[in-house]
């Protein structure tokens, strides 16, 4: 049995070591669209930075952000070290399912699971999900645009805030669950005379 998690981090960098600032997950059943259990957590970007290479073009990328998307950074959040994040991500991902059981999956294959997976080997923490189950938002996506002929990711009616990583997360996981859908749907066969 496979249990799916839709993974979206939100960064101060773009390279594979950028520093964390929130990690948002949702389990998710690609073949209904059903979404399930989801996490959210805040990582004080001072702990972050410190594991990680802060890009400045991304600095100034989120200087202009709605201030709902900013709000992350206000004194008044909560806020953890990384190493706590994903002390408290993995304990959430246990409860979910077994390590093999988990496919991950992030936006882009050099992004969100490259630089997660970055994070927990810099803090020495072995991370409950495994490489080998990584799964890719953007291959899904142009799948759907190049086969189908569906994009389900501009066509959708988003909800939530922009680059919120829970918003983010659930909002990935409604697009890839519509893309799989449409493959899994039987098509008709046109029967010539």
């Amino acid at each position: 049995m496979t249990t799916h998690v839709m993974l979206d981090l939100e960064t101060m960098g773009n390279g594979s070591n950028a520093p964390i600032v929130s990690i948002g997950a949702v389990v998710f059943n690609p073949a209904t669209g059903e979404l399930g259990a989801d996490f959210e957590i805040v990582v004080s970007l001072n702990s972050s930075a410190y594991y990680g290479e802060v890009d400045a073009s991304t600095v100034i990328w989120w200087l202009q952000q709605s201030e709902e998307a900013r709000h992350i950074f206000a004194k008044d959040t909560k806020t953890c070290t990384l190493k706590d994040a994903l002390q408290e991500l993995n304990g959430w991902l246990a409860d979910i399912d077994r390590v093999k059981n988990l496919q991950v999956w992030g936006n882009g294959s050099g992004f969100d699971n490259v630089i997660l997976a970055n994070a927990f080997k810099a803090v020495r923490i072995k991370p409950n999900f495994s490489h080998w189950n990584d799964r890719d938002v953007r291959t899904i996506v142009e799948m759907g645009r190049s086969i189908l002929g569906i994009d389900p990711k501009t066509t959708f009616t988003r909800q939530g805030v922009h680059h919120s990583a829970l918003d983010d997360a659930k909002f990935q996981a409604q697009y890839v669950s519509a893309i799989w859908q449409s493959f899994i749907v039987p098509t008709p066969v046109e029967v010539k005379a």
